[in-house]
């Protein structure tokens, strides 16, 4: 049989065929070396922020940081790059097979390598990886949200576990720390789902809650034809409060960790909030027109908070 004609048969194949090939589960599980250079590698390479971030973290916790990021990473464009939902599914389901074996001693994938030192160290609980999972495959059935409630159903498995693996990182296991992070969390979730609305749309994918759509007599035909009509932008606008909320209650949680991660929870509440800063500097146009922030800002971000850290 061809390679073409097996992709066509094998839907695990045809996904990870989608994919960077070094995504792929080798045969043969790497040395602990050479699977954290991978995640290193991976960390640089894909994620801008992260790398500044990094800056304010103590060296000791830089190649678990890496090694978290890379294992979030690969999760997020199994169930976002794929273009196939039944694939993606399967790929999740391979995914978790490789998520076990880390626990249990036998991981082959070079991440799973260097995330089982990390999860021994630090004495993660699965749950806070396998909930990211339930996220991404929820992505695959679910494309619209009625209330804002379910919104925040699926913000619990697709954001609020990343602030948790940082705390377990950091040395913070409790749940008053937890709910915090929660907050923050879910506030830049929200963030860049209003900053995504496009973007999402085009995936097929709409994160605006359908019972606020029907409040502000907003249709998804005005989102199609990417009309910043007044009734969408006076939504966008209730939308962004919301989330300034949100982050407004998750504040509190940098006085209650170490100095240097109260500087990456200000560098990322701050970016976050500057997203919605761009939304509303457009007078919440957001549809054909992504909102960002301008390198001199996230600088200035970056200045200030380590400032933050000589003072």
């Amino acid at each position: 049989m061809s390679s073409t004609a097996h992709l066509a048969t094998d839907p695990i194949a045809s996904g990870w065929s989608k994919l960077p090939p070094e995504y792929a589960i080798p045969e043969d599980a790497p040395s602990l070396e050479v699977a954290q250079e991978y995640c290193r590698r991976l960390a640089r390479s894909h994620y801008e922020n992260f790398s500044v971030a990094s800056w304010f973290l103590p060296a000791r916790l830089r190649q678990h940081f890496f090694n978290v990021y890379a294992y979030c990473r690969i999760s997020d464009d199994l169930g976002d790059e794929v273009g196939d939902p039944a694939a993606s599914l399967q790929l999740l389901e391979e995914w978790e097979r490789e998520l076990n074996a880390c626990y249990d001693g036998e991981p082959r994938h070079p991440v799973f390598v260097a995330l089982a030192q990390t999860v021994r160290m630090f004495e993660i609980p699965k749950k806070e990886f396998t909930d990211l999972l339930a996220a991404f495959r929820q992505d695959q059935t679910i494309t619209r949200y009625s209330t804002f409630n379910d919104l925040l159903g699926y913000c619990r498995n697709s954001a609020n576990p990343v602030g948790h693996l940082v705390l377990y990182l950091c040395g913070y296991k409790d749940s008053e720390r937890q709910r915090l992070s929660d907050y923050t969390c879910t506030a830049l979730q929200l963030a860049n789902f209003w900053q995504d609305v496009t973007a999402d749309f085009d995936k097929g994918r709409i994160y605006l809650p359908l019972e606020d759509l029907r409040r502000f007599d907003v249709g998804e035909q005005e989102i199609r034809e990417a009309r910043n009509t007044p009734a969408f932008r006076e939504m966008m606008r209730f939308e962004v409060a919301r989330a300034r909320e949100w982050f407004a209650q998750g504040l509190p949680l940098a006085g209650k960790v170490s100095r240097e991660l109260a500087i990456d929870i200000e560098l990322f509440s701050r970016g976050g909030l500057e997203i919605l800063n761009a939304i509303e500097s457009q007078n919440y146009g957001v549809l054909g027109r992504r909102p960002s922030i301008s390198k001199s800002r996230k600088l200035a971000l970056v200045a200030r908070a380590a400032l933050g850290k000589l003072i």
